[in-house]
């Protein structure tokens, strides 16, 4: 017999249902303090797995617990969520995203999950793959944005920068996809509230980054808190016993999000605890975090035959097998040993963190070559995130430390050679507008202002919905009375979304979406500021003008009456424009890439075929550039109707002034396909439009057409 199965043989349903069972974790003096249970629930068994305790020493004390005081020595799985940094905090997801470049994001995974090991923890909760097209959920700050094939290529990315090859090798951390599924689209981009999507959208958008999560080898899936269309995902049948498990066949741990199944009964579709712990070992959940329904209901659940011990065993088997792959049996003390597990080629992680903050940030307007900064120019750095240090890392700040944070005022200072005058203005979300008039005075005396607005890093992130995402406080007026200066006056936005900040954009010489970019946050956007490093992201999201345009992304489906400035009955608004502010993948940098000459391999493609789509860029400024390149598609004609744009893949470019390269793209036609309208997976003859350019705007697109034959 397996060890599995030799357990699964001798093991009480106590016991069983201790490995089902999840508890908040944490240290004081007089020991460990789990969810209200003592050390003794360790040794009884009622406890398998622990969130939240970080440290390998505190780790490996619970640890010596389970194993050698408790009857079967089951050792536990240490979870932590680890969104964008556990010791090291690098740019939140969002920021990630505008790098585009999936070594990047595979990098920052492997830094923190060797970081992670070295703290005995076994288990993340990440990464988020919910498709993000509303500002106004604070969570968009833990996305990739808002396009499914670019969440698909983090999903991937992150997964294998967690896991390694070996989940039970050196620095290996198991990953869990979440939140599964849909949860991006809540109702008015309010948090935890409802969500009601076509079964397109829900196959098109939202599920396939979680099919690529399964087909990348993820350990483990996370239900999100939410219901669809009526059905909490916490007891969605079809979804999670159906589409995950039969039709993907994941085999996996699937666990539930903090006190969800609890909150089945708020959600209406269970009458009491044990009904709620009936209904999602029903569906496939194995592990239940912190509500103890399982733990302390199931037995009543199958007493009263809602569920049986098949169930049961099968949760068991799928939560011990994900033990024994992380090599907890055979080594249970290993994850924080000596000697600490380190990332190939022993890079600095702080100087990896500055590196991955400059290339997040995006330029998002410079004027008249405001930016970068003259060596000579006296700067004036003023606002409440100039110095912010606990702001820079943003929301989910791990286990790292707020003091190793480094703000713009000590970077900038440490960069330039002139004087670096400073002052607050304003706080965050103050309504005090006394420290303006002393903020305007340090400006008089500069040649420059850098601004620093933004939010505050609560404001973003898990029940952070905002419903009028500007600055908050008097942020504003602390920019109109700089702007009033006539001074030039660049903007460095800190937030975890894109704000709704018309008179900046319109006003200020330069804007540089700052997100928040991490402990290295002050030396990478002086970089930036200063030109020692040339900006290079790109924007994940489109930027809305209005509040009122969300949700606003660019694959929109088209309309029987498309925009038309002179007819009065075409889909429009009456008070601002159909288009964002600024498009899905704008960014600008300092130099400027001009792309012409597009080219497919074939006019006519056969199913079996790939299209080769090559352009020719050319660097016209002065400095050497990075560009980020999209290959979008149109289907012109289909038998349901098809996204205005479609992306199928992205790709960089580095030139030096004067110099021409190469893009290129291949592009399999059966990426061509869709679902038709059962839902189905078909491949249609027709007219397809090629597109490639820098952002979403159709209007800077280089454009061909070529037809598939079937």
């Amino acid at each position: 017999m397996s060890r599995i199965d030799t357990l699964l043989a001798t093991m009480t349903l106590r016991e069983k249902l201790g490995q089902l069972n999840m508890v908040a974790s944490g240290y004081a003096v007089t020991g460990p303090l789990l969810g209200g249970d003592s050390p003794d629930a360790i040794r009884s068994g009622d406890i398998g797995n622990l969130l939240n305790m970080v440290g390998a020493d505190h780790v490996n004390e619970v640890q010596r617990i389970a194993v050698e005081e408790s009857r079967l020595g089951i050792p536990l799985l240490i979870g932590l969520d680890i969104i964008h940094g556990h010791r090291t905090m690098f740019p939140v997801p969002l920021a990630e995203a505008a790098m585009f470049d999936p070594a990047a994001w595979a990098l920052t995974a492997r830094i923190a999950a060797v970081e992670a090991w070295n703290d005995g923890v076994a288990l993340t909760f990440a990464p988020m793959l919910d498709v993000s097209r509303d500002l106004r959920w604070g969570r968009m700050v833990e996305s990739a944005g808002e396009d499914p094939f670019v969440t698909q290529q983090m999903a991937s990315a992150k997964i294998k920068g967690f896991e390694g090859a070996d989940l039970s090798s050196i620095g290996a951390l198991a990953a869990t996809a979440k939140h599964f599924c849909a949860y991006g689209p809540v109702l008015a981009g309010r948090e935890y509230a409802s969500v009601d999507i076509s079964e397109r959208a829900l196959h098109e958008v939202y599920l396939p980054p979680f099919e690529t999560a399964v087909k990348t080898g993820v350990a483990a899936i996370m239900p999100a808190f939410t219901n669809l269309a009526g059905i909490p995902m916490t007891a969605h049948k079809p979804l999670l016993r159906g589409w995950l498990r039969e039709k993907l066949g994941f085999e996996g741990v699937v666990i539930s999000d903090y006190n969800a199944i609890a909150e089945l009964l708020h959600h209406g579709v269970a009458a009491d605890l044990a009904e709620a712990a009936a209904l999602a070992l029903q569906v496939g959940i194995d592990i239940d975090m912190v509500s103890n329904a399982y733990r302390k209901h199931l037995p009543e659940a199958l007493a009263r035959g809602l569920v049986g011990m098949e169930e049961v065993d099968q949760a068991v088997r799928r939560v011990l097998a994900l033990k024994e792959r992380l090599g907890l049996f055979d080594a249970p003390y290993r994850r924080g040993s000596s000697p600490p597990a380190t990332v190939a080629g022993g890079l600095d992680h702080r100087e990896v963190a500055r590196d991955m903050g400059r290339r997040s940030a995006v330029l998002l307007t410079n004027r008249k070559g405001a930016l970068p900064l003259a060596p000579q120019e006296r700067i004036a750095l003023i606002g409440p995130l100039a110095h912010a240090r606990t702001e820079m890392r943003g929301p989910w700040g791990g286990a790292a430390r707020a003091e190793d944070s480094v703000t713009l005022l000590e970077g900038l200072r440490a960069a330039v050679k002139t004087d670096v005058a400073y002052a607050v203005g304003v706080d965050i979300e103050s309504e005090d507008r006394s420290g303006i008039a002393a903020a305007v005075e340090t400006a008089r005396g500069a040649d420059v202002v850098v601004l620093c607005l933004g939010e505050a890093a609560v404001m973003s992130g898990e029940a952070a919905s905002r419903a009028d995402p500007g600055l908050p406080g008097q942020q504003q007026a602390l920019a109109d009375a700089l702007l009033a200066l006539g001074k030039k006056v660049v903007v460095v936005l800190f937030a975890g979304r894109p704000l709704i900040v018309p008179s900046l954009l319109d006003k200020a010489d330069a804007v540089l979406m700052g997100w928040f970019l991490g402990e290295q946050a002050g030396p990478a956007v002086a970089d930036l500021l200063t030109g020692a490093f040339a900006p290079t992201g790109r924007l994940p999201v489109s930027w809305p003008q209005a509040v009122g345009q969300l949700p606003l992304f660019f694959a929109h489906y088209p309309t029987g009456r498309p925009y038309n400035a002179q007819d009065h009955y075409t889909s429009k608004y009456i008070d601002v424009p159909n288009t964002p502010r600024f498009p899905f993948g704008h960014g600008l940098t300092y130099g400027e890439v001009e792309f012409a000459d597009l080219r497919t391999s074939h006019a006519e493609l056969a199913a079996d075929d790939t299209l080769r789509v090559t352009a020719t860029a050319t660097n016209r400024g002065a400095t050497r550039v990075e560009e980020t390149v999209f290959l979008f598609v149109r289907d012109v004609v289909a038998s349901v109707s098809r996204p205005v744009l479609e992306l199928k893949g992205f790709t960089k470019i580095v030139l030096d002034p004067a110099n021409s390269g190469t893009v290129a793209f291949d592009l399999p036609a059966r990426d061509l396909g869709f679902l038709d309208a059962a839902l189905k997976p078909v491949l249609e003859a027709g007219a397809f439009e090629i597109l490639l350019g820098t952002t979403a705007d159709r209007s800077r697109l280089l454009t061909a057409m070529v037809t598939l034959k079937t």
